[in-house]
C-alpha cells in the first residue's frame, strides 16, 4: 500500500511539474521566494496590531514560535528522520525533473518547510481572528496553497511532502494560537467575543 502511494505520488508530481513554461518558471520561482511576500506579512502584522494590540508583543512571540516550531519540526526532525530525497535529488528521475535557474535546496524534501510554515501562519491567523468578517481570510488561504505548490513546480517537493507538511503547519499553527488564546483569556478575562471587532 505504501508502495502505492508512492507511486501515486511520483506520478501526480511529474504530471505538475511538467506543466512548465517560461512564463510560469518565472512567476513560480518569485511567488516561492518569501521575501515576495513582505507586504502580505506587513499587511497582516497591522490587521493584527489593530484587533490584537492589548497583548501585541505575546501575540508577536507566538507567531515566531509557531512558524520556528513548524519550520523545525519539518527541516530538522522530519528531513533528518524519514530521509526521502527531494524529487531533484533522486537517481531514477534523473532527466524528467524540470528546475528553475538550478535550484534543489537540501538533500532531504519529506515534509515541505515552505508548506509548513505557510499553514502554520494561516492557521494561526485564522485562529485569532475567528468571529471576525474578514474576507481576506480566503486570499490568506489561496497564498499559502500557491506558495507551498510553487514548490512541486520548481522540482524541489513531491506533493506528499506539501500535503504532510501543510497538515503539520495547521497543527503547529492552531495548538499555539490555542496557547496564545488562553493566555490572553487567563491575562485579560474581561475581553471577551463581545469585544472583537468586525471588519
Amino acid at each position: 500500500m505504501l508502495q502505492i502511494l508512492k507511486d501515486l505520488d511520483v506520478a501526480l508530481f511529474l504530471f505538475l511539474n511538467n506543466l512548465h513554461s517560461q512564463f510560469f518558471d518565472f512567476i513560480f520561482y518569485w511567488i516561492s521566494q518569501k521575501f515576495f511576500w513582505i507586504p502580505l506579512y506587513a499587511y497582516l502584522l497591522w490587521y493584527l496590531y489593530k484587533h490584537e494590540k492589548v497583548d501585541l508583543v505575546a501575540m508577536l512571540i507566538a507567531i515566531v514560535f509557531a512558524i520556528t516550531l513548524s519550520d523545525q519540526l519539518a527541516s530538522t526532525v522530519l528531513k533528518n528522520w524519514v530521509m526521502r530525497l527531494r524529487p531533484c535529488n533522486e537517481p531514477s528521475l534523473v532527466g524528467l525533473v524540470h528546475t528553475v535557474n538550478g535550484y534543489c535546496g537540501g538533500l532531504y524534501g519529506f515534509v515541505s518547510s515552505h508548506a509548513a510554515n505557510s499553514f502554520s501562519l494561516y492557521a494561526f491567523v485564522i485562529t485569532i481572528v475567528n468571529g471576525r468578517k474578514w474576507s481576506f481570510r480566503y486570499y490568506l488561504l489561496f497564498w499559502a496553497i500557491i506558495h507551498s505548490y510553487s514548490r512541486i513546480f520548481l522540482g524541489v517537493h513531491y506533493p506528499g511532502d506539501i500535503i504532510c507538511g501543510a497538515l503539520l503547519g495547521l497543527v503547529v499553527g492552531f495548538t499555539i494560537a490555542k496557547v496564545y488564546l488562553y493566555y490572553k483569556k487567563i491575562r485579560h478575562p474581561n475581553i471577551g467575543n463581545s469585544d472583537r471587532v468586525s471588519n
